[in-house]
């Protein structure tokens, strides 16, 4: 068996397992946990979205909390660092994607699971910043610890590290890598070779200024990412507002439809449109993957409630703004059903608008995403190496985050991205364990909040 063939098959076993893992079962149990929650807060994202925006945008004095000397982070930067983790080329391409597969029904989906998601950040933040005043083989808060609150602690915590630890060589870096460099290569013709090496450069310099240049770079990437993409998509979308409305109706209709939706070549039955529309809705706005809770962990915040509702902002950003507006604009423009899928849709529709240049501006949009959430990986992935390591070999991760970001700019990682979506369906999981088994510290946490103090 010569070395393609043997990789062949690896990829297609990961792919019936992650087909199976991303089927019904982890879908409703997504959607189940979420309305279970919301039920149970009274629509915590409705009541206190308000809130969760003046949290973030004007915190009063007293709402910051008073983190440890100890720490690094602050809750405001761990924001940005969730914000920068869940915006990335997975915006662009699994929405473009979804809508694909699933019809322009599929964008309906994907606000049902950003609507959910909110609760399930939440949840996991609220957990994660609970028990940040504790520290667990060298990590504050965050999963690791709550999962070692429950049963199963001496095993669950180990696995959902490794799994962790995974994901963010997977999904937070070769991938992202290779996004870039693909998109690069291919719109400004320059070698492989030498975006592989621009990538590890800016590592490299980010790595040698310690945390606070890690978080410096992600504290001003993240902002900069979401607006060139909104000032992108404003254009794009007033140039088709004409489409808009058509479209609105469009994706709400076909939501709920068994036949063929306008203008389509084939059915899109509605088992097709939720999954593809939840499934990618979920992966991208990355709530119950315990990535936020990690960030939050590490600030010793004692201000679990305010930073768990600012944290849904994270959600709505990634799901309402970002998601959205790429399935509007693949839908708008006309093109959602002209055979391509992913990131080459995604370019179909700004070509409509910027012509030659669309994927110019693509590329510059995935370029950022990229490496902002590579940037935002290399402080959150070495929690769970340092977790596995009991605190030591730190630079080792370094080391081996530079160089699976040198090799994934220069190969095909299809089997990567299929493994990343397989580690997803494996962490969430093990995540929305947790939450169920913590619903009634949360309902009496906010319960007592609300007793205390007005929000």
């Amino acid at each position: 068996m010569n070395f393609e063939s043997a990789f062949a098959k690896l990829n297609s076993v990961i792919l019936a397992l992650r087909d199976y893992l991303w089927g019904w079962p982890l879908i409703f149990g997504m959607l189940s946990v979420g309305i279970i929650i919301t039920t149970i807060t009274h629509f915590a994202q409705i009541r206190y979205f308000v809130t969760a925006w003046r949290l973030l945008l004007f915190p009063k004095r007293h709402e910051l909390g008073d983190p440890k000397k100890d720490v690094v982070i602050t809750p405001l930067q761990a924001f940005f660092g969730a914000l920068g983790t869940s915006i990335g080329n997975g915006n662009i391409a699994g929405i473009a994607m979804a809508v694909a597969l699933g019809g322009p029904g599929a964008a309906f989906w994907v606000l049902v699971a950003g609507f959910l998601g909110m609760i399930i950040r939440f949840a996991e933040v609220f957990l994660g910043t609970y028990f940040s005043n504790e520290k667990f083989r060298g990590v504050r808060g965050g999963p690791m610890v709550y999962l070692s609150k429950l049963p199963g602690k001496t095993v669950l915590p180990y696995v959902f590290a490794l799994l962790f630890f995974l994901y963010g060589l997977t999904s937070g870096n070769a991938t992202q890598a290779n996004s870039i460099s693909e998109g690069i290569c291919r719109t400004w013709h320059i070698s492989k070779w030498h975006v592989a090496c621009a990538i590890t450069l800016l590592l490299v310099y980010a790595i040698a200024g310690g945390a606070k240049r890690i978080l410096y770079i992600s504290d001003r990437l993240t902002p900069f990412k979401v607006f060139a993409f909104l000032a992108s998509a404003v254009v794009v979308l007033t140039y088709h507002y004409a489409a808009l409305i058509p479209a609105l109706i469009l994706i709400f209709k076909s939501a709920f439809s068994y036949h063929a939706v306008a203008g389509g070549t084939a059915g899109f039955g509605l088992q097709q449109i939720m999954r593809n529309g939840l499934a990618r809705g979920f992966n991208a706005n990355e709530a119950g993957l315990g990535i936020a809770a990690s960030f939050f962990g590490e600030t010793g915040s004692k201000k679990p409630l305010e930073d768990s509702l600012m944290s849904m902002c994270g959600v709505f950003i990634s799901s309402f703004i970002v998601c959205f507006s790429v399935a509007l604009m693949v839908i708008a423009s006309g093109v959602w059903n002209n055979g391509e899928q992913g990131s080459a849709l995604a370019v179909s529709a700004y070509e409509t608008v910027f012509g030659s240049y669309g994927g110019w501006v693509v590329t510059f949009i995935a370029t950022s995403f990229g490496l902002g959430v590579m940037i935002a990986f290399l402080f959150i992935g070495k929690t769970a190496w340092l977790f596995l390591t009991n605190n030591r070999w730190e630079n080792a991760f370094y080391i081996l985050f530079c160089a699976v970001a040198f090799i994934g700019t220069l190969v095909k990682v299809e089997i990567i991205w299929n493994t990343n979506d397989l580690i997803n369906g494996i962490l969430i999981p093990l995540n929305l364990y947790a939450i169920i088994s913590f619903i009634p510290l949360i309902r009496s946490a906010l319960k007592s909040y609300k007793q205390g103090q007005t929000l």
